[in-house]
C-alpha cells in the first residue's frame, strides 16, 4: 500500500475506528443508492416576481398538489385537496382564515393533522431517517418523527398514536405543530433548488426573494446578466451601479434599492432636481405598474435620464479603458452632432430625439463633471455599505457560478458563443483567447476577483470584466452583438434598435453543435440535457421549449409581467424526479391574497419530456457515484485493518 494511501486511510480511520463501524457505514451507503431519486426543481428568469416565484417554489410546479393525488386518491373531494394544498403552501395566513370562519375547530385540527401526517410520511419515505431528522423543526422533532414512523394502525400504538395528537390539540399547540408540519412538507417535497439565472431587476421583489433563497435547504445557482451587474454594483463598479438604478428607475422600481436594500439615494435625487431642472425628459419615460405613486413620475424621469447619460460615460470610459472588449463601436456620445441634432452611425447620419444633455462636454464627452463625480462617490458608498445587498452577492457568489453540471444536466443562463458554423467562438480575455468551457472559468474566476480581490488592479479588471459579462458581444449570458439602450432612448430610427443574437440561438436544434457542447463539459451525449434561460419562449409564435428532441431546454417562459404579453405564458418550470423530466407551464399568478382566500393554484400545463425506462436511484445521480467512491474508501479500509495495516481503535 502506497505511503499516500496509507496516510488518507488513517485519517479516515479517525472517523470510522473499529470494523464494526466502517462496514455499518458500508451498508448504510449501499442502502442509500438504493432509494428513489430526490426531485429537482429548475426555475429561470425570475426577474423580482417575488409572489409568483414564491408560489411557484412553495407548491413545487405541481409537486404538492401531485403528492396530494397520490397519497389521498380518492378519497378526499377536490376541493378537499385544494384546500390541503392551500395550507400546506400558506400554513400562516390560512389559519387565520380558519380560526374565523371554523364553528368546530378542535375536529378541523385532529382531521387536519392526521392528513399531514399522511403527507409528511409520504413525502418523506424517499429519504433516509437520518435526513429526514436533520430536516425536522427543532421544536417538535421528537413528537414528528415518532408520528411518522409509528404505524397508526398497528393496534398496540394505535391509543399512543392518536393521544400524541389529542395532547397537541389540548395543550394549545395545534397551530404550531400544524405550521412546522407544513414547512416540513414543502422541503421534503424538493430535494434541490436550481435557479438558471436572473433574478434581478423588472419586478419589485428581488430582495424578497433573495431573502427566501438564502434560507433554502439545497440550492445553486447560474448567474444571469441581470445578476451579474447587481454583483458588480455591490463591488462598487461604477458603471453598474448605474446601471441597475436605470433599470430601476425605467420600471418604477426604486423602492427596491432605497427601502429593499437601504441604499440612499438622496444625493442623485438632489443633483437631477438641480441639474435637469429645466431639462427636457420625454424620452426617459417609466414603465410604471399600479402601485406606483404617480406623484413622484416627473422627479423620477429627471433621475432616469441623469443616471442613464452617467451610466454612457461610464460605461465608454471602460470601453476605452480596455480596446480588447472589441466594443469600440459603442462609444457614441462622442458621435454627435449638438447644432443638427443628429448622430454619425457606421458613416450614416441619424436624426436623435433628444440631445438636452447638460453634463456632457462635446469636447471631452466622456468625462464626469465634478457634480456627477460627487454623486457617484457617494452612491458607490452606499451600495458596498448596504448589509442586506452584501449578504445577497455574497450568497451568489457561495452558491452560485456561470453553469453548472448537475446529474447529467448543463445548466446555464444564456449561450456558449459560437460561430456561424456553430464551432465555439474565441473570445479575447485580457490578451489571451478562451472558448467554450474555458471561456466560462475564466470569466467566473475574473468576476470573483471583482468583488473579492485586495490588489486594486486585479479588482478592477474582475469588475471591469463583470460588466462585460452583462453587456459584451460575447459574453455567454448577454448573448447578443449589441446592448442598445442607447439607441432605444434617443434615435428614433427602430433599425438601429435591433440587437442580433449570437449564432447558438439559430443552431439550438443542431444536434452537431449541442453535443459539442455536451462533450465540452464533460457530459454523455446520448443521455445529457442543457438547461437553459435567458431568452423568452414566444409560445403565441409557436415556438417550443424543447429544442432537438429534448437534448435543450429553454425554461424562459415569461415569470416576468413584462415579458408575458410576449411570451403568452407566465413561464416554464422543469421537475426531474425519479420517474423522468417535466416541462411545466405556468399561467398568470393573480396575487398571493387570492391563492389564500379564493384557494386558487396556478393553472399548470405539464409536457413529459423524458420518462425513466425504471425508477431511477440515488445511484444514478452524482450523489451516487461520491457514495460509491466513498465505499470503496471505506473497504480499502477495511481490507487495512484485517491485514493490520491499520490497527482498529477504542477496541
Amino acid at each position: 500500500m502506497e505511503n499516500m494511501e496509507l496516510t488518507y486511510l488513517r485519517s479516515l480511520a479517525k472517523q470510522f475506528p473499529t470494523i464494526a463501524k466502517a462496514s455499518t457505514e458500508i451498508i448504510n451507503l449501499q442502502a442509500i443508492l438504493n432509494l428513489p431519486k430526490g426531485t429537482e426543481h429548475f426555475l429561470t428568469d425570475i426577474h423580482g416576481e417575488a409572489e409568483q416565484f414564491n408560489h411557484v417554489l412553495k407548491n413545487g410546479s405541481g409537486s404538492v398538489r401531485k403528492k396530494i393525488d397520490e397519497e389521498f386518491g380518492n378519497t378526499l373531494s377536490i376541493r378537499d385537496k385544494k384546500s390541503l394544498a392551500t395550507l400546506i403552501y400558506y400554513p400562516v395566513e390560512k389559519l387565520d382564515i380558519v380560526l374565523q370562519e371554523e364553528e368546530n375547530i378542535e375536529d378541523w385540527y385532529k382531521i387536519t393533522l392526521h392528513r399531514l401526517v399522511q403527507m409528511t410520511k409520504r413525502v418523506a419515505s424517499k429519504y433516509t431517517r437520518s435526513k429526514v431528522r436533520k430536516a425536522l423543526p427543532e421544536d417538535f422533532a421528537y413528537i414528528i418523527e415518532e408520528l411518522i414512523t409509528e404505524k397508526e394502525e398497528i393496534e398496540d400504538k394505535e391509543a399512543y398514536y392518536n393521544e400524541i395528537i389529542h395532547t397537541i390539540i389540548r395543550i394549545g399547540s395545534a397551530q404550531d405543530f400544524i405550521i412546522s408540519l407544513c414547512n416540513l412538507i414543502q422541503e421534503l417535497v424538493i430535494d434541490h433548488l436550481h435557479i438558471v439565472g436572473d433574478i434581478y431587476d423588472r419586478g419589485k421583489g428581488p430582495h424578497i426573494i433573495m431573502d427566501t433563497l438564502c434560507k433554502y435547504h439545497s440550492i445553486d445557482i447560474q448567474w444571469g446578466n441581470h445578476d451579474i451587474v447587481w454583483m458588480g454594483a455591490a463591488s462598487g463598479h461604477l458603471a453598474c451601479i448605474a446601471t441597475v438604478i436605470r433599470m430601476a428607475a425605467r420600471y418604477g422600481n426604486l423602492d427596491t434599492i432605497e427601502e429593499g436594500y437601504g441604499i440612499n439615494l438622496i444625493p442623485l435625487v438632489t443633483f437631477a432636481l438641480d441639474t435637469y431642472k429645466n431639462v427636457n425628459c420625454d424620452a426617459f419615460a417609466i414603465n410604471y405598474n399600479n402601485e406606483y405613486d404617480t406623484n413622484d413620475l416627473k422627479m423620477d424621469m429627471k433621475m432616469h435620464k441623469a443616471i442613464s447619460i452617467l451610466q454612457f460615460k461610464l460605461e465608454g470610459q471602460i470601453i476605452e479603458r480596455r480596446p480588447e472588449f472589441g466594443m469600440l463601436d459603442r462609444l457614441l456620445l462622442d458621435k454627435i452632432n449638438y447644432e443638427k441634432k443628429t448622430i454619425t452611425i457606421d458613416g450614416k447620419e441619424y436624426p436623435m430625439n433628444d440631445v438636452d444633455f447638460p453634463t456632457v462636454d462635446p469636447e471631452d464627452p466622456y468625462s464626469l463633471t465634478p457634480e456627477e463625480e460627487l454623486v457617484m462617490d457617494r452612491l458607490r458608498h452606499a451600495f458596498v455599505h448596504s448589509e442586506k445587498l452584501q449578504k445577497h452577492v455574497r450568497f451568489l457568489f457561495a452558491k452560485g457560478g456561470l453553469y453548472k453540471v448537475h446529474n447529467s444536466n448543463l445548466l446555464y443562463h444564456g449561450c456558449v458563443p459560437v460561430t456561424e458554423e456553430g464551432k465555439f467562438q474565441e473570445v479575447n480575455i485580457y490578451g489571451k483567447t478562451y472558448s467554450g468551457k474555458a471561456l466560462y472559468d475564466v470569466l467566473d474566476n475574473y468576476a470573483r476577483k471583482g468583488y473579492y480581490s485586495r490588489d486594486k488592479v486585479e479588482k478592477l479588471k474582475g469588475q471591469d470584466i463583470i460588466w462585460y459579462i452583462w453587456t459584451g458581444p460575447n459574453s455567454p449570458v448577454f448573448g447578443k452583438d449589441k446592448m442598445s439602450t442607447f439607441e432605444r432612448y434617443f434615435i428614433p430610427d427602430k433599425s438601429l434598435h435591433k440587437e442580433t443574437k449570437n449564432s447558438y440561438y439559430r443552431l439550438l436544434d443542431n444536434e452537431e453543435m449541442l453535443n459539442r457542447i455536451l462533450s465540452e463539459f464533460g457530459l454523455d451525449t446520448e443521455k445529457a440535457h442543457i438547461v437553459n434561460g435567458h431568452v423568452p419562449v414566444e409560445l403565441k409564435k409557436g415556438d417550443s421549449p424543447i429544442k432537438c428532441g429534448g437534448k435543450l431546454l429553454i425554461i424562459d417562459g415569461g415569470f416576468s409581467k413584462a415579458y408575458q404579453g410576449k411570451t403568452g405564458i407566465a413561464g416554464y418550470t422543469l421537475v426531474a424526479n425519479s420517474h423522468g423530466v417535466l416541462l411545466v407551464s405556468h399561467e398568470p399568478f393573480e396575487n398571493k391574497e387570492a391563492a389564500i382566500r379564493k384557494e386558487s393554484d396556478i393553472f399548470s400545463d405539464n409536457i413529459i419530456v423524458e420518462t425513466a425506462s425504471s425508477r431511477l436511484r440515488v445511484a444514478d445521480t452524482d450523489m451516487g457515484e461520491e457514495i460509491r467512491d466513498s465505499i470503496r474508501q471505506l473497504e480499502s479500509l477495511l481490507e487495512a485493518y484485517r491485514d493490520g495495516s491499520i490497527v482498529e481503535r477504542g477496541m
